[in-house]
């Protein structure tokens, strides 16, 4: 677990319970949109003569822009507020839906949706993550547990409002509804206090260095670089041709633009090669999700033959699983010292398991069995996806960190996630591309596990050859 920043002492709770409640509302009012993408839309589509690759398309771009966001989220964090990035992010995902509701054309979905909610949730997950990991050291596994049990209620509860306000009212003003619902998020907005003044970041500065003049940018070179610009200068005037004047200014420019650019998104991190595993398995195991919470209310409706009320019982299964474990599981595993890795790949193993049981399921008790136990194995992965990053990257490096996990999931989203609504539309088969989306997990399972074995068994072997240099040097100094 990370070593909170140096000079700034972690309550482990104080305020940081009051951030625990506000994110909780956040998330209750808006990161249940994709759990509803298709009852919300699903008929409304259908009506435009749409199909399961647009559908597919629309949420996958929505991903994208989401995780896309994560090229600039890094360098937000560090200079503004969490409070004021979750802010934005709220306004942007209420004034996505409202385009959404007024929509007549695939396109419209794409504005709406793709774009303006895709952003918007990705400015809330890393701000509300980083507020609470300012106020939480030993107890953040259980502060992020409370945190994103406010997502679980709203899937537990959204997809009957929606369901109610799809037969009553319609696919506008439910919509419309959603929209206004999601606002409720700005009251836990503000409550995001930062716990002690932002650090001052150098990111406006690195846009006043593009914008300078060359006066300004002479100023910034070092003295290295002016000791190559007088030599260049004396080889002119010696008569030299193959002489330049300052050549090396437009190289030393890009470079400490490229360095900058490096430091504000933390790029070195891409060095490492477990970041690289990191990020790749939880990227897959992401796309997954996604595509599942898509197809699985068209597969109880449409393969399985469930009614609509069956299908908001289901997910709410799902769902209501998921918050039980988000409260009770973070408890057991700090408790346990268990690795924040280890966890989401025991809920991977759990996922690929419970889903291919649904897959091959028809009778609705054996669902909702199957449901619930997805739940279970979700939350361990939604837990501990971002508390995997914040255990391998040093405080300092973790927004960048996050970032590029977004960006890792984007891409994996719009490629490898249009390929599975394509194998459902090419296929027709619900069945079929539930286990398509099983194949990813089980890659992550294969790679993960080889890999995490022989660390643990290097450690170990650190570890007793570190005791038995200690008990050698307890010998000696008993001599």
């Amino acid at each position: 677990m990370d070593a909170p920043q140096p000079g700034v002492s972690v309550p482990d709770g104080g305020w940081g319970w009051v951030i625990v409640g506000a994110v909780a509302l956040i998330n209750m009012t808006n990161q249940y949109i994709h759990s509803v993408f298709g009852l919300l839309f699903g008929a409304k589509l259908q009506s435009m003569q749409e199909y399961t690759y647009t559908a597919a398309l629309i949420l996958n771009l929505s991903s994208l822009t989401l995780n896309f966001s994560g090229l600039f989220i890094g360098p937000a964090i560090k200079a503004f507020k969490p409070r004021s990035v979750a802010a934005i992010g709220i306004l942007l995902v209420s004034n996505g839906l409202f385009l959404c509701s007024f929509a007549s054309e695939s396109w419209h979905f794409i504005v709406g949706y793709s774009l303006f909610v895709g952003l918007g949730l990705g400015l809330i997950t890393p701000s509300t993550f980083m507020a609470i990991n300012s106020y939480f050291s030993a107890k953040r596994g259980r502060a992020v547990g409370l945190a994103l049990a406010g997502s679980g209620i709203g899937q537990v509860t959204v997809p009957h409002l929606v369901r109610l306000l799809l037969d009553n009212y319609g696919f506008q003003i439910t919509v419309l509804a959603m929209a206004l619902f999601s606002l409720i998020g700005l009251m836990g907005a503000a409550l995001l206090k930062p716990l002690a003044p932002p650090i001052r970041h150098n990111n406006r500065q690195h846009v006043r260095l593009l914008l300078s003049t060359d006066d300004e940018k002479n100023k910034t070179i070092p003295p290295q670089c002016e000791v190559h610009i007088v030599e260049s200068n004396e080889l002119v005037k010696k008569g030299d041709p193959h002489a330049q004047l300052a050549p090396r200014r437009d190289t030393s420019y890009c470079s400490k633009v490229g360095q900058r650019l490096v430091q504000a998104m933390d790029l070195e991190l891409l060095k490492d090669v477990t970041f690289w595993s990191i990020i790749v398995g939880m990227g897959l195991v992401y796309t997954s999700t996604i595509q599942f919470t898509m197809l699985f209310p068209h597969f109880l409706q449409y393969s399985v033959g469930l009614t609509t009320f069956n299908t908001a019982t289901c997910m709410s299964a799902v769902a209501g699983a998921d918050i039980v474990c988000r409260l009770l599981l973070p408890c057991i595993t700090d408790k346990l010292n268990v690795p924040y890795r280890v966890v989401f790949l025991l809920g991977t193993v759990g996922l690929l398991i419970s889903r291919a049981a649904l897959a091959e399921s028809m009778d609705m008790t054996t669902i909702i069995v199957m449901s619930i136990f997805t739940g279970m194995t979700k939350s361990a992965t939604v837990l501990n996806n971002n508390l995997t990053i914040s255990s391998h990257c040093r405080p300092e490096k973790l927004p960048g960190g996050l970032g590029l996990n977004m960006i890792a999931k984007g891409v994996l989203v719009i490629t490898v996630g249009q390929l599975l609504g394509w194998i459902r539309d090419y296929t027709h088969s619900y069945i079929l591309c539930l286990h398509a989306q099983n194949i990813l997990l089980l890659l992550v399972v294969l790679v993960w596990v080889p890999e995490l074995f022989w660390r643990y068994k290097k450690e170990r072997k650190v570890r007793r050859e570190a005791a038995v240099e200690r008990e050698e040097y307890n010998k000696m100094s008993t001599c």
